[in-house]
């Protein structure tokens, strides 16, 4: 017992966060795993806090994960520690991740255009023995690993660190500022109070409407509608703020509008007729939005949902969430199929969640994720998409291909074998199963040859369909709770082949929400949110992939050990998409994940279980500074230091 609880203490106090409540088991099979586990053995990282006094030159950074192979470098000096300068050794610079041959027409955020966008700072440096990641890379991405992202040059642009003159609201006064004066001589103070977003928004899209029509086949630049799922009521901190002004400019006005910004809102109150009366719309509106972006949010309700796909949604196998086949926790998906039919004029609908964050910059993420995924063949994709890719285990891109094309011969041989859904290796539309829809899949998705005569050449230069943030796995095979929760099929065959991806944040395209939607209408077909894009992606042949994002662990984890956890669990308890999701707690993006949320928080300045704030930063090696990183969830963002 005592043992247990020094082990508890450790958790909570090192790594900043509680346990995750794991929901219960539907079927019965087996028990939940004991705690403590496993990984919580291993020694915790401390090189995320190293600070902006500490940078280095990208050459000449030594990370200090050990892999367990040794110790980390911070923990026991086995490397040169940090040298601690008296304040950041380098300069920010403006991080401009936009194409410098294409021809964007200044946008800018006031109507009399004397307010332009402003840029993003990023110091041309890493913290010495800042941690990488685990699995995931950003050199394989194109993402720019030679930077960091500190506060005031990240969010400083938005509002963040100013003070009453200039119209802030206080987040980032009472925290470490050494150098911050040389940031805000670049970025300035811009005046929010005169902005309206959509109406930025429309005259960018305006100015550089020639650049945005057209034939996409001869070089059209793709229009993206970038959707934020919010519900009335929701706290528009001036957290919440500074994201969405900084979502806007990096995306959409930088840009020349490539994407348009939307706010997609959830009007929890049924009652209220939104869709009868145009004043109680606007004051549902007005009441519940900024005013800043009253002019990019669309309302819709259960109400709406429920006359646009009538019911019967008749032969559901498992509603173990006991709810309504309409509501927004079984089919929050509904609202974006409707939204992507009422504005054909995007080529790409990204859904993305309000409890996100990035400290890295939007567009190059963007820019440069969809165009890696437009890279990929289609051979062996869904196979390579279920792994998780550990760039230190597996060795280069390359290699981890040829080593998952190996291991699909082998699972190829099994083709009687229960625990594999549908056909193996996927290529193109999965239709030999009874179950599933015989409605037509859009062209281009037949394979031009067979699998074994294609020399990865299928599938590259083509625009992913679905675009998602972790593995596509196979349900089927784990114990996932909501694995059946599959609705409007033959429940005398088994059930059709799925996949899912844990966290519905992800970019679908035109053509496959359009076949959900047909999919919903016409078939009375769907699924559980996270598991639908993906299977309807599989029966029709669209082009799905798993983005290997880089993530961090606050746990120096042995990387056989993690290779095996999430990658091949000896038992079906063990995997993360189940009960052994406990294995991510100490990630930095997962649906469960605490260490997320703390490291956000710390990196804002805040203190944290007693660590970071101000006085520590201050005597210390001065403010985090952190490479692109993509954190969920964030729950809350006050620290006891605002």
């Amino acid at each position: 017992m005592i043992i247990a609880a020094v082990v508890l203490l450790a958790l909570l106090g090192g790594g900043g966060y509680r346990h995750h409540k794991l929901s219960q088991d539907d079927d019965g099979e087996g028990e939940r795993p004991p705690g403590p586990y496993f990984w919580q053995s291993y020694t915790r990282l401390n090189g995320f806090y190293n600070g902006i006094r500490t940078l280095v030159p990208f050459s000449q950074w030594q990370p200090e994960n050990g892999y367990q192979l040794r110790k980390p470098l911070t923990v026991d000096g086995s490397g040169q520690a940090p040298l601690v300068h008296n304040g950041p050794p380098m300069n920010p610079v403006v991080f401009d991740p936009y194409p410098k041959d294409d021809k964007v027409v200044t946008c800018y955020l006031d109507a009399a255009e004397t307010i332009a966008p402003p840029d993003v700072l990023a110091y041309p440096g890493i913290p010495q023995h800042m941690t990488e990641p685990f699995y995931g890379d950003h050199e394989l991405l194109g993402m720019d690993e030679h930077v960091c992202f500190e506060r005031y040059g990240r969010l400083g642009s938005y509002g963040f660190g100013w003070n009453e003159t200039y119209g802030g609201w206080g987040p980032g006064l009472n925290a470490e500022q050494r150098g911050a004066d040389k940031i805000f001589q670049k970025t300035g103070f811009p005046d929010y109070g005169v902005v309206d977003w959509g109406q930025a928004q429309r005259r960018c899209y305006q100015k550089n409407e020639a650049r945005l029509k057209g034939d996409s086949s001869v070089g059209r630049k793709q229009r993206q509608a970038y959707v934020l799922r919010a519900w009335t009521g929701i706290d528009y901190t001036p957290h919440v703020v500074y994201m969405m002004r900084s979502m806007i400019t990096e995306l959409s006005l930088k840009s020349g509008g490539e994407y348009d910004v939307h706010l997609l809102v959830h009007v929890k109150d049924d009652n209220l007729p939104i869709w009868a009366n145009e004043s109680v719309y606007q004051d549902v509106l007005q009441q519940n939005v900024p005013t800043e972006f009253w002019n990019i949010t669309t309302l819709w309700n259960q109400k709406l949902i429920e006359m646009y796909y009538p019911d019967p949604y008749a032969w559901n196998f498992a509603n173990l969430a006991k709810a309504n086949v309409h509501g927004v926790y079984r089919s929050a998906h509904f609202p974006l199929q409707w939204f992507s039919q009422q504005h054909p004029e995007y080529d790409h609908f990204w859904n993305w969640e309000m409890d996100l964050r990035f400290t890295g910059h939007y567009y190059d993420f963007n820019n440069k994720i969809q165009q890696w995924a437009k890279k990929q063949p289609r051979k062996g994709l869904w196979e390579r998409s279920k792994r998780f890719y550990i760039p230190k285990y597996h060795g280069s891109w390359a290699n981890f291909t040829k080593f998952v094309e190996r291991e699909t011969e082998e699972v190829d041989k099994l083709k009687n074998d229960e625990k594999v859904s549908g056909p193996v290796p996927v290529w193109g539309p999965v239709k030999d199963w009874e179950a599933v829809s015989h409605l037509d899949s859009p062209e281009g998705t037949t394979p031009p040859t067979t699998y074994e005569e294609d020399n990865y050449e299928w599938g590259v230069g083509e625009e992913a369909d679905l675009m998602v943030f972790n593995p596509i796995f196979d349900p089927s095979t784990t114990n996932w709770v909501f694995r059946l929760d599959v609705s409007g099929y033959n429940p005398e065959l088994q059930p059709p082949p799925r996949r899912t991806a844990i966290i519905t944040v992800a970019r679908l395209s035109k053509r496959l929400l359009d076949m959900m939607h047909r999919e919903t209408w016409e078939g009375k077909h769907t699924m559980f949110p996270e598991m639908w894009p993906p299977s309807v992606a599989l029966h029709h042949g669209l082009k799905a992939v798993y983005v290997p994002h880089p993530v961090y662990f606050d746990r120096d984890w042995d990387l056989s050990h993690m290779n095996q956890i999430l990658n091949y669990p000896k038992e079906v308890k063990e995997s993360p998409f189940g009960w052994g999701e406990h294995n991510m707690l100490g990630s930095s993006f997962y649906y469960n994940s605490g260490f997320s949320s703390a490291l956000w928080r710390r990196w804002l300045g805040q203190a944290e279980n007693g660590e970071g704030g101000r006085i520590q930063e201050e005597e210390g090696m001065g403010r985090m500074c952190l490479r692109p990183i993509l954190h969920h969830p964030i729950k809350h963002e006050a620290g006891p230091d605002e």
